[in-house]
Order: structure tokens, then sequence, then C-alpha cells
């Protein structure tokens, strides 16, 4: 075997992602000072280029020739020319004008149906299309901003209920911390381990939200998701009364071809899923074509659209804010980001990328409900109370749900079992902690070692013992 030079195995370890921070660095700077334009008539994308030998002028005539009409020779006035893109801008970041951002707006007359309204489907076939993504000329390439007509916008279904609609669904109040969790094992169970699992967690009134895990199939002869679905439904009944009047929402998980996904939310919610869960990574299309099939329905299934998958799209091409951006307009009610935790993160997003899917999934859109973030990803008793307080600070206590699985489902009772009961106790004393206030203005770094301490203190058994565990 050859042995690999000391140049290759440096760059094989470059750090992509102290590139991608000083890169959405720079590109937030700079469309602070020039923003993309807002046109009316067009949808207008901004891309980050570093280009091999083309000038970004040059890149641009590319884009709207083989992106578009696909001609140069185009008679003014004509529909042709309606249906031509252009550059609307173009911002390079140094002298060799190969390296920089241009926006490149896209006629509306090329991609509206005929009754005015367009999916996220063509929308991404367009502005992410073969010459943008699949040449070799474009060393690099970046889908940084959509800027979509607001005639265009309203024309999206977006979440059937957002936060305020589950909230009221469920009887949670607005500030409430509302959690859910997911069931685990997470593969290899059947339609009575599910209901065996339900009852346990549907006797909690911390949940608001409980999901089935990506990993266990709806088709499996052994498993079947309709049966699944029924066995979590009767269990959520039969815990009703510990509930204190608080509602549940069951979702189980969903994959396959999309005629397949459709057919399974059909068979769920006849068995009485108050949700579905599956992502869209995959299956482009399917959040719209659920969310329009189930429209008419007086309380449709809400859409937990897991981003399994996304970072095969985002990891170096299009940014995960405007993948978040387009699944709630499709009509995602919960997105999953990554919980404040200390030290290095655990899942992306982290840092300003997670600031960005966070922001575009709750910022106010004309005619379009906020999406739930669903904070998970390593959440658990020892940084629970750093995730309500930034929720608090930044004003977004209403919108988002704390789903922890592991660390309710996992925590180990005196007999060494996993026992929900006491990580779900755990949790709870972890919020009388943070109502109590008594360890406000500690900071993140001496957070975990304040709680293990004032646990102790109090004879948070629970507490005490799901940090054990989770921080040996």
């Amino acid at each position: 075997m050859n042995v690999i030079d000391n140049d290759s195995l440096q760059s094989l370890w470059h750090d992509a992602d102290a590139r991608e921070v000083l890169l959405r660095r720079i590109i937030t700077e700079r469309l602070a000072i020039k923003p993309a334009p807002k046109l009316d008539d067009q949808i207008v994308a901004t891309y980050f280029f570093a280009l091999r030998s083309w000038s970004l002028e040059h890149a641009a005539k590319e884009i709207s020739y083989h992106a578009t009409s696909g001609t140069k020779d185009i008679p003014p006035g004509s529909l042709l020319e309606q249906c031509t893109g252009k550059a609307v801008g173009v911002d390079a970041f140094d002298a060799t004008g190969r390296l920089g951002l241009i926006h490149m707006a896209y006629p509306l007359k090329m991609l509206l149906q005929a009754d005015g309204h367009l999916t996220s489907t063509d929308i991404l076939h367009t502005v992410a299309g073969a010459i943008i993504f699949d040449i070799y000329e474009n060393q690099d390439v970046r889908l940084v901003s959509l800027q979509i007509p607001e005639q265009v916008l309203r024309t999206f279904p977006g979440p059937a209920h957002g936060p305020q609609g589950l909230r009221a669904l469920t009887k949670f109040g607005a500030s409430e911390p509302a959690f859910g969790t997911i069931l685990k094992p997470t593969a290899g169970i059947t339609p009575d381990t599910v209901g065996a699992l339900m009852d346990e967690v549907a006797a909690c009134p911390l949940f608001l939200f409980v999901k089935e895990d990506e990993n266990l199939y709806p088709r499996l002869d052994y498993s079947p998701v309709k049966e699944r679905a029924r066995r979590g439904v009767e269990a959520i009944k039969r815990q009703q009364d510990k509930r204190g009047g608080k509602g549940i929402i069951f979702a189980p998980h969903l994959s396959g071809a999309p005629h397949e996904i459709l057919e399974s939310v059909h068979a769920v919610v006849e068995a009485g899923a108050t949700g579905v869960m599956f992502s869209e990574s995959f299956a482009n299309g399917a959040v719209r074509m659920v969310r329009e099939a189930m429209k008419h329905r007086s309380q449709p299934p809400a859409i937990y659209g897991h981003n399994a998958g996304i970072g095969v799209k985002t990891r170096g091409g299009i940014w995960r804010d405007m993948v978040d951006f387009l699944a709630r307009l499709d009509g995602i009610d919960f997105r999953q980001t990554a919980p404040v935790r200390q030290g290095t993160p655990f899942i992306y997003p982290y840092g300003d990328e997670w600031l960005a899917s966070e922001r575009v999934l709750t910022q106010p859109l004309p005619g379009i409900k906020p999406t739930m973030i669903a904070r998970a990803g390593g959440l658990d008793q020892g940084n629970i109370i750093l995730n309500l307080a930034d929720a608090e600070q930044r004003g977004l206590s209403e919108c988002i749900l704390f789903l922890a699985g592991s660390a309710i489902n996992s925590i180990k009772n005196s007999a060494g079992k996993a026992d929900p009961k006491v990580g779900a106790e755990a949790m709870q004393q972890a919020l009388e902690v943070h109502r109590s206030g008594e360890l406000r203005g500690i900071g993140p770094a001496e957070h975990l070692a304040a709680l293990t301490a004032l646990a102790g203190r109090k004879g948070l058994k629970a507490l005490r013992e799901a940090l054990r565990q989770r921080y040996p």
C-alpha cells in the first residue's frame, strides 16, 4: 500500500467547518451593506462563487443561458425575454473578479403555474440546477439567499398549526415549557412495544409531543405503521386522566417513495395519529404533498419535518436556512435545530448557522405561520436551563419544543434498568431549579458544576442521578 504524503494528509485534514464559519460571517456582513434586490416579478437568488477562470459577470451569463431560456438571441419584448434570467447585482471580493456574490433574478413568467402559485421543488430545480452546482468551473458555490415576492409567498400553505396552534391543540400555555421525546428502542420493535412505550411516555404531562425514530420504518412485516399508530393512540387514551387535561401529539415515522409516504399518512391518521414524521431531504415535495392532501381535515396532522439527510444539501451547497425556509413554506410544523450546550458542538447547526435557521423558522412572513423549533441532539438535564434561559432572552419560548430522547428514556433507575419515569422526574426537577432562579447569573462554563452541587444540597435524587449518568 502506498504511503500518503504529508501534503496530501494535510489537505485531507482541511477544516471545512472553520471555512464555513468565516464564509458565513463575510457574506452576512456584505449582504447587510449591499442586500439583494427585491423584485415583484422575479425570484432573486444570491450565490457565493469561487470560479477557476470565469469572471462573476461571465458566470451570470452562463447561468442565464443554461438555467432559463437557453438562447443568446433574444428578441426584445418577446416571451423569450420575459423568461430569461439575468444578473441584478455582482459583488466581487477581490481584484480577480472571480470570487464573490452574484444576485440572479429568475422571472416568475417562466415559473408560475396558471393559478399563480409555484412549488419549492420548481424553485430548487431552477436556482440550484446543474450549471450552478455540477460544472468544474465553479470551484465552490453556495446558494445563500432567496427573495420571493410576497404574492407568491402567500400561495404557499405554510404550517397547518404553528406554535400557537400546537399549544392550543394540546392545552399548553404560551410560556409553558413544552417537551417532547422519542420512543426507544428505535428499531427492532413491534406494535406491542410501541403501545407499552407510549403508556410510559403519555403518563407524563411534561410532553406535548412524542415521535418514533427515523430508524423505525413504516412497512415492516412485523411492525406495520398503521398498527403501531393504533397502539400508540390507545395508550394515550389510557393515560389521559394522568395528563391534567393536556393533549399530546404522536407522530409515527413514515418514509418511502412519495406515493408510499402519502399512503402511510392516510393509514396513521385513520388510526388516530395527530402527527406524522418524515424527512423531505430525499423526497422533495413530500411535505407539500402531505400538507395539500390533509388541508381539508378539521385537524390536519402536525408535520414533523425531520432533517435526516439535510447535511447532504447543506455541507457545501445550499445554506441550511434556505432549506429550512422552503420546508416552512411547504408546511412543516416542527423542525429540529440544536440545543445550547457546553463544549464542542455535537450536531449541526451551530454558531451563526444555528441563529440563521432559528430565525428563518420563526420570523414573520406574510401569510405563513412560524414553525416550532425542536431543540434536540444532546438536550438533557444538564443543559435544559441554558436552553430555557436562551429562549426567554430571545423571546422564543412559545416557539420551542425541547426534544429529549435518551435523556428521558435511557436514565437508569436504582435497579440498573432504563426508566423514563426517572428521566422525566429529573427533567422536572431541573425545571423547578430554573423557576427558582437559584442559578441565574451562572455562566455556561460553570453551570453544570453549580447544578450538580445544587441537586446534591437539595436532595434532588433523580436530577443528581441523571447528571451522574449523563456526565460521568
